[in-house]
């Protein structure tokens, strides 16, 4: 007979069924909590070999999530809905996320770290990347300070059709010194609300850097800048087009927080130090 009064602190066998969830818990020290993972997780890249993989993103293999006896699953986003809901059937404890924005992605780092009983390290990283992203706004004041534009970026998310960039994108693109060229679709959720069914219409908006993201899927500057009609697109003649990999931007987690945005960063300001030195064509 178990011991009424004797419980664990936190869930002691968590599946993560996305990558944000697990690098936090590998980033707070609590890897060994973790039974089961993403078969997408690539950060840290340790955990392919440590941990099983037992879901996609839209589908999962249940019968070995419930093998790995989890008391706690953490997921993301609607998309997971069908998942989560055959596992609560089966008696298992779900919390699913759908942090959207860079203030709701703190949250939900928050919450985990709570959750495994960390919240005081878990706020002292959470600070270390707030200002982070701070010292990058400051980065962008002083270029703006000495005369210095914002540049127009168009972040796409796929190709075929395009879709642009989901809020927290939108919003770290921002931090890191540029305007989103599509900010009205930010908001959309869902990629197919996100779609831009024009190509003519990116053109219109005259992106100065162009970066791709194609949700795992190779980004070809040499394709983009063949398109019908975008030659004169300013981030085509200055061969400002750039690939920002899945991982580290599209995971609404610590990575996109860091090294993500970071990279976003880096190259706005060299954009900015190349418009102030007059090297960018008109």
């Amino acid at each position: 007979m178990s011991d009424p009064f004797s419980f664990p602190l936190g869930p002691q066998r968590i599946v993560c069924m996305t990558e944000e969830t697990t690098e936090w818990l590998y980033l707070l020290g609590q890897e060994a909590r973790i039974v089961g993972i993403s078969g997408f997780t690539v950060r840290p890249r340790r955990a392919r070999s440590e941990k099983p993989r037992v879901s996609a993103f839209t589908s999962a293999k249940i019968d070995k999530i419930l093998a790995l006896q989890p008391d706690c699953v953490l997921g993301f986003s609607d998309l997971q809905a069908d998942i989560a809901a055959v596992l609560i059937r089966a008696g298992v404890q779900v919390t699913v996320y759908n942090q959207r924005s860079v203030a709701e992605i703190f949250s939900m780092m928050y919450q985990v770290a709570s959750m495994v009983g960390e919240v005081d390290q878990g706020m002292q990283r959470i600070v270390a990347m707030q200002q982070g992203l701070q010292a990058m706004q400051d980065a962008v004041t002083s270029r703006l300070a000495a005369g210095a534009r914002r540049p127009k970026v168009f972040f796409e998310e796929w190709d075929v059709p395009h879709i642009s960039a989901i809020q927290w994108v939108s919003e770290l693109i921002g931090i890191a010194g540029g305007d989103d060229c599509f900010p009205e679709l930010a908001q959309q959720s869902l990629g197919k609300n996100r779609i831009i069914a024009d190509g003519f219409t990116i053109v219109q908006r005259s992106p100065d850097i162009i970066l791709g993201s194609w949700c795992g899927k190779k980004f070809r500057p040499e394709t983009v800048a063949a398109r019908d009609g975008w030659a004169d697109v300013p981030a085509v003649r200055n061969g400002q087009l750039f690939e920002i990999k899945s991982p580290d931007i599209l995971q609404p987690g610590p990575a996109a927080l860091t090294d993500g945005v970071g990279q976003i960063h880096k190259l706005v300001l060299a954009w900015m130090d190349a418009d102030l030195a007059g090297a960018l064509a008109p």
